[in-house]
């Protein structure tokens, strides 16, 4: 058996598929350990809603806005800034990723 020497060490493919092997033994033996009790078709595999009933789907969406009313609030002013630069247009996020990637790229050859 022979291994591929590299720059940075060596790969040797018996090692990796051993390392595989060992590491899905290990994650069986952990899940082993796992709760018994589980049985699928009964309450336990409904989503918990904090203690609120599951109703149909068209009453359980909740909107974005409402999600995240506190981080949009805090940060109203930079929103309010985005809404102005945001145009719709798929050009134009284009066109500012051209520009973005062009400074990176000055600045990684400087």
């Amino acid at each position: 058996m022979f291994s591929i020497e590299t720059g940075s060490g060596f790969w040797n493919p018996i090692v990796w598929v051993i390392a595989v092997v060992v590491a899905f033994l290990v994650l069986y033996i952990l899940r082993m350990f796992g709760n018994k009790s589980y049985k699928k078709n009964t309450e336990q595999v409904k989503s918990f809603l904090s203690g609120n009933p599951e109703y149909s789907a068209e009453h359980m969406q909740i909107k974005a806005s409402n999600l995240y009313w506190g981080f949009t609030k805090s940060l109203e002013g930079f929103y309010s800034l985005l809404r102005k630069m945001h145009s719709g247009n798929a050009s134009d996020y284009v066109l500012w990723f051209v520009i973005v990637l062009a400074v990176f790229f000055i600045i990684e050859v400087i």
